[in-house]
Formats: C-alpha cells, structure tokens, sequence
C-alpha cells in the first residue's frame, strides 16, 4: 500500500513527466522556427568591386525588411567569381557541398554551373538573361525545376541603345557594338541591333570582351574610322569586369557611347540605360524570404524588371562637344553634371 504522502510523490512524478513530455514538441517546433537558415550567394564579380557590394548590400536589407537578422537567424554566405569560368564552377561545387538552404546566383552560366552541382538545392537567379532558351528554366509562368528569379535584360533592349546613340549623336554612321558573344544578352542582343541598324543608317561592327586586350585592339582598330560610337550590350560578367576599360576607351577615343546598365554613368558613361540591378537584388530577398518559408522554386515565376532607369552624363557630353537634347534630359532619371 502507497502512503499519502508516497501518492502525493507519485503524481508530481507523473505529472511532472507528462508536462516534460507535453514541453518537448513545443519546444522542439521553437527550435526548428529559430535555427539559423543558410544562404549561399554566388557573385560575378569580384570581392572588391563597389557595384558587388552595393548589390549583396541590397539583398541584406530587403531579407532584413522581411524579418530576417543576418547572423542571428540567417547566414549569408558569399563567393566572388571574379569573372573567372573556373571560379564559378568551383565556388558553385563549395557551395552546393555547404548544404544551403537556399543559393543565389548572379548570371545564367553560374546558375547552370549551380544546376550541375545540384538539381535540388533551391536556386534564386538575378541579373539573368534568357533563363529558357538557356536551359535554366522550362518557362518563365512555370520554371518548374529548382530555379527561378529575376531577368536583367531583354534583347529588344539593344535596338533602345541604338536609337538614343542616334539621338545624342545623330551624325555618327559606324557603330562598334561591343558585347560578349558567348552569352545571350550578347548574342541576341547584336542580332537585335542588326534588325534595327538599316532604320538608322548606320554599319556595325562587333567588339569582343573576352579579355582586356581583345576589348582594347578592338576599340582602336575601329576608331580609326571617322564617325563612330558604342553601343555596349548587356550585362554580363565580362562586362561588368571590364567596365571601367570600355568607358576608359570610348573617352581617349572620343566616342559617344550608350551603355545597357546605369552602373556605368558613375564611371562617365555618357548615356546608360537599363533594368535597375540593385532593386532586382532587393527583390531577390522577396524570393528568398518565400523558399526559406517552403514554396519551391519550380511555382515562382521568373520575374522581368520593373524599374528602368536612363543617366546622362553632361559632363562627358561636354567633353565630347555634343549637345545633348533637352527631350532627352526631360526622360533622365539621372543626369550627371
């Protein structure tokens, strides 16, 4: 027989267990909610180069505005490409190995790079262009595999750079389309230029980017010529890499120039026209936010840019002896003076 005394022991015991018992799944469910989630990230260019950080920057505080706190329930993890093909490769392998929870990359030959290493780790693409007709994706409504994203650039673009070259500078009537042809925004963006270039009058020869010295003789061998500009065509990795030369030459070489992305207004670019890549990387973090949550990847749809922006550049204008058009000050959404 039990004592009052020993019952009394007995069913704190008892009760004590099954409040243990009951706490546990509780807890373990909070633990689950707050454990550190894990983002790789794998940039195109490299550690140093201001636009990279202005871009993860931006990432950061759209994750931040959604509720997540960088090193206290989420990790960033981040590799720089450099422009370096066997950077990309490596740095994608590294990352897929780290077990991320989910991976942002930053062109369609990182994301494949991603996509060899791994067809299940959920993958978030920005500054990306054609992601279907690249493999990346079965259709923009519906990626349907382990990536979706953000595309930076549309080929029909490139006939916009052509047209507002001829605004700035009507009397130009060569035109070196400098581009990488490896990729689409170079390939298909060249063709679409070729399309619109009778309308304008002008003749066309294409620029490679495959390294400094192709860029630099390239450049110099068609400014031999009188009458020519630039029209410098997406936003790749080569690109982004070899920005400052290209802007670098088009001033020693007097020519007018138009560019396909607003990072290069900064660096003297005399007009620069294209998607708005830092708003793309804080939409990114909407993306992220989504699949940390559990939606998939293959339900996202790939998303095109909203947010264009146009920048003169008065000062290269004035360098140049152009006078730029006041219709065409009236559209900037940046001028530089």
């Amino acid at each position: 027989m039990i004592s009052s005394i020993g019952r009394r022991a007995v069913l704190t015991t008892l009760g004590g267990a099954a409040a243990l018992s009951l706490s546990r799944p509780r807890a373990a469910r909070a633990q689950q909610r707050s454990r550190m989630r894990r983002v790789g990230v794998l940039m195109s260019t490299a550690a140093d180069d201001s636009l990279g950080q202005t871009y993860i920057a931006a990432f950061a505080q759209g994750l931040q505005q959604l509720g997540w706190q960088v090193g206290a329930n989420v990790q960033i993890d981040t590799r720089w490409g450099a422009g370096d093909t066997e950077r990309f490769r490596k740095y994608a392998a590294d990352l897929v190995a780290s077990a991320p929870d989910v991976i942002v990359g930053t062109a369609a030959s990182i994301v494949a790079d991603l996509q060899q290493a791994s067809r299940t780790v959920p993958i978030v693409f920005v500054s990306t262009i054609d992601p279907v007709g690249s493999g990346l994706v079965a259709s923009l409504a519906r990626p349907g595999g382990n990536a979706t994203g953000f595309i930076a650039y549309e080929f029909s673009l490139s006939a916009k750079l052509l047209e507002l070259l001829k605004e700035v500078a009507p009397g130009v009537t060569r035109v070196a389309v400098v581009r990488d042809p490896s990729v689409p925004a170079g390939s298909g963006g060249f063709a679409a230029i070729q399309t619109a270039a009778p309308s304008f009058g002008v003749e066309l020869t294409p620029v490679g980017v495959h390294d400094a010295g192709e860029i630099e003789r390239g450049i110099a061998e068609f400014a031999r010529g009188s009458n020519g500009g630039l029209v410098v065509v997406g936003p790749g990795s080569s690109m982004q890499l070899h920005r400052g030369l290209i802007v670098t030459l088009a001033a020693r070489y007097r020519l007018p120039a138009v560019y396909s992305s607003p990072a290069y207004a900064s660096l003297g670019g005399l007009i620069c026209y294209g998607a708005d890549a830092t708003d793309q990387y804080r939409r990114a973090a909407g993306y992220v936010d989504r699949i940390l949550k559990g939606e998939k990847p293959a339900d996202l749809p790939v998303q095109a840019p909203t947010k264009y922006e146009l920048a003169v550049n008065l000062k290269t204008a004035k360098a140049l002896g152009l006078d730029v058009p006041a219709s065409l000050l009236a559209r900037a959404d940046e001028v530089i003076e």
